[in-house]
């Protein structure tokens, strides 16, 4: 497939792995992009900066493709681990919740490609005026944390594309190749995807995880973190049930922190305490129903996009 940002990017299939905290590890990041899309390691969820370089080099060792490294803002000190992606000379970094200003000024000067996650117009635009080379817009259904407009995908990702002029990815509850036809119709060069990515052979996540994410649908889904400002759409579970209803009786980020916290996700999502903990999700579970490898999933993408266009083409036939 050949887009802007596979042009840009160097990569054969405009799918990007998102960045899925605690589970986007080499194993996962090295599959993606051996495939022909865009892998990524999940920077700030490393212990430390040295078993990030580690991770950079087990990625290395097995494939001489592109892949990038996800950095969600805000979450801790950003400068040792920046610093190595700078020292090892990754091809790309994505960015997400928070302002990439201060990121984008620390790597002037770096041939490092970036990518950030907007959620509106005006974020897209901003990050166009800073330098990007391409963002991400994530609409509603996606897993997560979100914007805070609840605006859908088949809105915002049109309008962020009309409103910018650099490549534009469609994100937020897509699973498969169909989408990915949308998504280039609606003026987008390629789609990012997470949830798809949890059920995958390569992932390091619990397989009742990936088996929570086959068996459930599109319903099954909750949105914590409003109250706090950050909005973000995990599996329904006894925890997103409490911290609902936690939230709606006022309760301060200090009460709920055990609720969210890094350690309850961890202790869902690779220990498979669904229901002692939280793990991310979008309405996109609804459409995953096998946890293929990512080589025969990227293909599949692939078959099922084209078919997708040959409908598309077929309606429009004299």
């Amino acid at each position: 497939m050949k887009t802007r940002f596979t042009e840009a990017f160097g990569v054969e299939v405009p799918v990007v792995q998102g960045g899925l905290a605690h589970l986007a590890h080499w194993e996962l990041c090295a599959a993606v992009s051996a495939a022909g899309g865009l892998g990524q390691l999940t920077a700030l969820t490393m212990d430390s900066p040295e078993e990030l370089r580690e991770e950079i080099g087990e990625v290395r060792a097995r494939t001489d493709r592109p892949f990038a490294l996800n950095f969600a803002l805000g979450r801790r000190d950003v400068d040792r681990y920046l610093q190595v992606a700078v020292d090892e000379g990754v091809p790309a970094i994505s960015l997400t919740a928070g302002n990439p200003a201060p990121i984008f000024e620390a790597l002037r000067g770096a041939k490092i490609k970036k990518i950030v996650l907007t959620a509106s117009v005006r974020q897209a635009q901003k990050c166009e005026e800073l330098g990007a080379d391409a963002v991400i817009a994530v609409g509603y259904e996606g897993g997560g944390h979100l914007g805070r407009d609840d605006i859908g995908g088949l809105v915002l990702i049109p309008r962020i594309v009309r409103s910018v002029s650099l490549p534009v990815l469609a994100s937020g509850g897509i699973a498969g190749g169909d989408q990915l036809a949308a998504a280039l119709a609606m003026g987008a060069e390629g789609i990012e995807m997470g949830t798809r990515f949890v059920a995958t052979l390569e992932c390091r996540a619990h397989a009742q995880y990936k088996q929570a994410l086959v068996a459930g649908h599109e319903t099954d889904t909750a949105i914590i973190e409003r109250s706090l400002g950050r909005p973000g759409r995990a599996l329904r579970s006894s925890v997103t049930d409490a911290c609902i209803a936690a939230e709606a009786a006022g309760a301060s980020e200090a009460e709920l922190y055990p609720l969210f916290s890094g350690e309850s996700n961890k202790r869902a999502a690779l220990e498979g305490e669904l229901e002692q903990g939280f793990v991310w999700a979008s309405q996109g579970m609804g459409l995953i129903d096998d946890v293929p490898s990512v080589a025969e999933l990227l293909q599949r993408i692939v078959r099922e996009c084209a078919e997708a266009a040959a409908r598309v083409q077929g309606a429009l036939a004299d």
